[in-house]
């Protein structure tokens, strides 16, 4: 089944090569870490091509540097400094998995390399593989007692695991080493507050208080602990301690408010925070930060944010000229669903300061879920003026043209789009590409379609919307359906509860006469279907007339035209009571 939704999510970024923590060391990669002595020959001409691919690849020439080092590997398959430098390339080309593979032979060829263990040990961390991580770092704690930061990032890999204990021990051992610091006794507050041992946590801030005995910020932390408590005295005797130490600090008001809503005292909480936006001593930016701690807190007990609006009114009114205050004030007139007010705010940005991309980008995202064409025109043509090196633009202006069905237009918009994109960012390269194919489509062009779908793939072959697009275009031909198959089962081994990929799984099977896989697969992707598709209960219809059950069939027609599809076809089906190719869908 085609993707019907063509509002993709664009990652505009490129995972980067700066996996390595800050205080790693530079490496000294060795000519040929090989496991086996090379000839000298043969030693030789590896010296030579990994030479030459440092220099191609500190000279920005990165495709030729891989073919440099993918030549090393071929001499030398165990040498750690080209699965080491290969697997950087991995990680830029959004192949991670392979980045891991190659990065774990490197470490098993040269396990004395702190680099390219730490480097794996930080890749792990990034892809999520929390428990392989926390072992990394453990063994790396272990050989290299010396290098206490080690444990920090051991620390955070077993919060992510879920190992609070563990990362706490790890923190008590920086501490241990470096002595105590905010950081990380707010670290293992915020751990300790995680297992609901308010105790322990208390005393880490108390810690602190003491340390720092005229920091009001640890008074406040202490404050809000007992207010949470619901120990009411106490919390304001910390509060009031704060104030001495510091009267012009912003998060008193704040926690004061805080103190009042918990006494059930609503007035007095926004008089509190009123009293300080209208306080002239107080700067703007100062005024900007109580308001957000007050709306935080809003959001975190679920009252209501109306309650701050008023309190934006009147610094608005201080403040007419502060663009940075409408912006706020426009997210939480989103956060509210108050769509036209907030986008009174944000046009009013862009008339005031037409260079602040934020509110364009705000005005664009409400114009896309809005479906509004016009507007999605007017902004992307207006932004491609004032920011013409942004390709995002353009990708949503083809969108826009897309759906108002110009698709010459939005053809040009990909192509001209293309050529802004930096040529390190494939996945974004990947999904003009897959756009392109899309319009060829719609045009009747198969042959450019799939010509552009090659190319979205040869830039990101996980593009899972450019995989199901090819395999069921791929169907409908009649044509390679052994390569329809294969695209639609890495399609659902990418996401394995899209109903629309198991729908186009299940039409590939339908397609190879192969009714019983296709029945399996069409039913799982019913259950997974959210949007209720009536083209998946029509394609339901059409395998259980394939598998003999005629009537259970007709049924299925029937439902998908309640459900809303016309079609000839469809009709017809239901009239004769037999399956019929739909040829409307070539």
């Amino acid at each position: 089944m085609k993707n019907k939704n063509i509002h993709q999510i664009v990652c505009a970024g490129v995972l980067l090569l700066a996996l390595l923590p800050s205080f790693a060391y530079a490496t000294n990669v060795k000519k040929a870490d090989c496991g086996e002595k090379l000839d000298y020959a043969t030693q030789r001409k590896f010296d030579y091509f990994f030479y030459e691919g440092e220099k191609l690849k500190n000279a920005g020439k990165y495709d030729a540097a891989f073919d440099m080092f993918s030549y090393c590997l071929e001499m030398d398959s165990t040498s750690s400094a080209a699965l080491f430098e290969l697997s950087m390339f991995y990680i830029q080309r959004n192949r991670p998995q392979t980045a891991v593979e190659m990065l774990k032979k490197a470490v098993a060829n040269d396990s004395g390399n702190f680099t390219y263990r730490i480097t794996l040990a930080g890749l792990y961390r990034n892809l999520g593989m929390y428990g392989e991580a926390s072992s990394a770092y453990e063994e790396l704690v272990k050989q290299y007692p010396e290098k206490s930061e080690l444990n920090y990032y051991l620390a955070d890999s077993f919060t992510q695991e879920g190992e609070i204990g563990k990362a706490i021990d790890a923190y008590d051992a920086l501490e241990s080493t470096l002595g105590m610091s905010e950081m990380l006794s707010l670290q293992k507050y915020k751990l300790y507050q995680s297992i609901n041992q308010p105790d322990s946590a208390f005393m880490e801030i108390e810690k602190l208080a003491k340390k720092y005995p005229m920091n009001a910020r640890y008074q406040l932390l202490m404050g809000d602990l007992h207010l949470e408590n619901n120990e009411l005295e106490k919390a304001l005797a910390c509060y009031q301690k704060a104030h001495e130490i510091d009267a012009n600090d912003p998060r008193y008001i704040v926690s004061m408010a805080n103190y009042y809503d918990a006494k059930g005292d609503k007035e007095a909480a926004e008089n509190e925070i009123r009293a300080a936006l209208t306080n002239a001593e107080l700067d703007v930016d100062t005024k900007v930060a109580i308001l957000s701690r007050y709306i935080q807190r809003l959001q975190q007990t679920e009252q209501g944010l109306d309650k701050a609006n008023l309190l934006f009114l009147t610094l608005l009114d201080q403040h007419p000229e502060d663009v940075e205050l409408k912006l706020m004030y426009g997210s939480l007139l989103l956060l509210q669903d108050k769509r036209e007010e907030a986008k009174f705010q944000f046009q009013l940005v862009t008339e005031m300061d037409p260079s602040n991309e934020s509110a364009w980008q705000q005005m664009l995202n409400m114009a896309l879920k809005a479906e509004d064409v016009p507007e999605i025109l007017r902004i992307c043509q207006k932004c491609m003026e004032l920011f013409p090196e942004s390709p995002e633009y353009y990708f949503y202006l083809g969108i826009g043209y897309y759906q108002k069905e110009d698709y010459q237009k939005a053809l040009e918009t990909y192509q001209e789009g293309l050529k802004v994109i930096p040529k390190e960012n494939r996945v974004l390269i990947s999904n003009f590409y897959g756009q392109i194919g899309d319009l060829y489509y719609q045009m009747g062009n198969m042959e450019d379609t799939y010509k552009a779908y090659d190319q979205a793939l040869k830039y990101n072959e996980n593009n899972a919307f450019v995989l199901n697009n090819y395999s069921y275009f791929l169907t409908l031909d009649k044509k390679d359906l052994k390569k329809a198959e294969r695209m639609a089962a890495l399609c659902i081994k990418l996401e394995p509860n899209n109903a629309t990929y198991l729908d186009t799984y299940a039409w590939v099977f339908f397609m190879q006469g192969n009714y019983t896989l296709a029945k399996i697969y069409i039913e799982n992707a019913l259950s997974k279907d959210t949007e209720k598709s009536a083209e998946l209960v029509d394609h339901y219809g059409d395998i259980l007339f394939m598998l003999g059950d005629k009537e259970k069939a007709v049924e299925q027609w029937k439902k998908a035209k309640e459900m809303g599809k016309e079609s000839k076809i469809l009709d017809e089906k239901i009239e004769k009571g037999i399956y019929i190719e739909d040829t409307e869908a070539k």
